[in-house]
């Protein structure tokens, strides 16, 4: 490696990659946590909208999840496009038009309005995530990429302890101000950024290490050869579609989404049932598991990298929410052991979630990584429908939310058996542990 760059010495790696690390994470970061937010931000609405519009808990369970079934449609066209359009185009267009939707929430009046915009909200931000990650895997070699996603998608739990607060305090101080409900200020608040962040990235990402002009061409050459070793593997996407592992990494993917926007949609509602009727009160609680996550899923990740292990990495933490969802049943009626056994839960899933990214990563390369990312992407976050719908039914045919906790423990218990009993070891020459920036 010294001989293809002779300042790739263990300084001059770290130089480079500080470099990348200021230079494209924080805009990202920023732009996950809007699009999370924007996601999730309905579940704080749901506490007034629902009375002010009369939804039942089984029209907001399927109101919250169906922003999946649009996203899931259209996902895999929309990261098969991505490496012909590039970067910049897409996810400019992607935060622009969900930015406008988002916004335009608060014209709901009714059921069908609401399906029909949480539908939009999916269609518009269909292969975000996804081309996120392949977007890392340009800048960042394999043995760094668990650090560079979890740096990254650190955004979704910051976007639950921004969010709390702020939805909570956009929604009691906005309340009746121009006629609109607080909620419906709230959507508008927290929509409209994403419009101008769409038109920020067309200036400040690069599509490709080679189109950086802030790079030098001793560093284009050292992030060429740090990302392209193993790109003659799967450069089919038919091979991909073909493959056993690409299917069992996105059931292990559906498993682990499954309870992380369960979680998500309904936590308010947990909170509240505890005895929270506070809602600025009830916003602050909600950060509480969302700082947990942010700070474990960083040091999962980083332990992920150091050591060169990711299945391990994934899987404990899977396990470790299942348990921590079950003793949340046990835990109902004192608040204080509710909001523990939730913040475990919801810490342990975002570990999970953030360390399985850097598998595929690892497994799916070359010119079809966009597209079996998106396919195992696809798959995996129907779970985001069926996880808060499930909620949804089993709170109204019960009275409780016993039932889709159960549900929950079960389903991140079964991606724990996913990710360890599949074969999802990439090459040792791939997972070789790596000096970190």
């Amino acid at each position: 490696m010294s001989a293809i760059y002779p300042s790739t010495t263990r300084d001059g790696a770290a130089a480079l990659y500080s470099k990348l690390n200021w230079r494209l994470l924080p805009f990202l970061v920023t732009c996950y946590m809007f699009a999370y937010l924007d996601r999730v931000n309905v579940g704080f609405a749901k506490l007034q909208m629902q009375t002010d519009l009369g939804f039942s808990d089984a029209a907001y369970g399927v109101g919250a999840g169906i922003f999946f079934i649009g996203y899931v449609l259209f996902e895999i066209p929309s990261n098969l496009m991505l490496p012909r359009v590039g970067a910049r185009r897409t996810f400019s267009r992607i935060l622009v038009l969900w930015g406008i939707t988002s916004a335009c929430m608060l014209f709901v009046r009714n059921v069908p309005a609401f399906y029909a915009m949480r539908f939009l909200l999916g269609v518009f931000e269909a292969g975000f995530a996804p081309g996120m990650i392949y977007y890392l895997s340009c800048w960042y070699g394999p043995a760094r990429m668990a650090r560079a996603i979890a740096l990254v998608f650190v955004a979704g739990p910051l976007g639950g302890i921004v969010g709390g607060p702020l939805s909570a305090w956009l929604m009691t101080s906005l309340s009746g101000v121009g006629g609109l409900a607080g909620w419906q200020w709230m959507f508008l608040v927290e929509g409209l950024p994403c419009i101008a962040l769409g038109l920020l990235t067309l200036r400040v990402l690069s599509d490709r290490p080679e189109d950086a002009r802030w790079l030098n061409d001793d560093e284009k050459r050292l992030l060429q050869h740090a990302t392209t070793p193993g790109q003659h593997r799967a450069d089919s996407f038919k091979a991909v579609l073909k493959s056993p592992t690409v299917y069992v990494l996105a059931l292990a993917y559906f498993s682990i989404i499954f309870p992380i926007y369960a979680i998500s949609f309904w936590l308010p509602t947990l909170l509240k049932e505890q005895g929270v009727t506070d809602t600025i009160r009830l916003g602050w609680y909600t950060a509480i598991p969302y700082v947990a996550a942010a700070i474990c899923m960083y040091l999962a990740a980083r332990r992920s990298d150091r050591v060169g292990e990711r299945r391990y990495h994934c899987a404990i933490p899977a396990l470790g929410a299942a348990i921590s969802l079950i003793a949340t049943i046990f835990a109902d009626g004192n608040l204080t052991l509710t909001l523990v056994a939730l913040t475990f839960g919801t810490a342990f899933l975002w570990m999970a979630y953030t360390v399985f990214w850097a598998i595929p990563s690892e497994l799916v390369e070359g010119t079809a990584a966009a597209g079996g990312i998106a396919l195992i992407n696809t798959v995996g976050l129907s779970g985001g429908f069926w996880g808060p719908a499930m909620v949804g039914w089993t709170k109204a045919w019960t009275g409780s939310m016993h039932a889709g906790l159960f549900v929950m423990a079960s389903i991140a218990a079964v991606a724990a058996v996913l990710i360890l009993s599949g074969k999802l070891t990439p090459r040792k020459s791939r997972t070789q542990p790596a000096h970190h920036a």
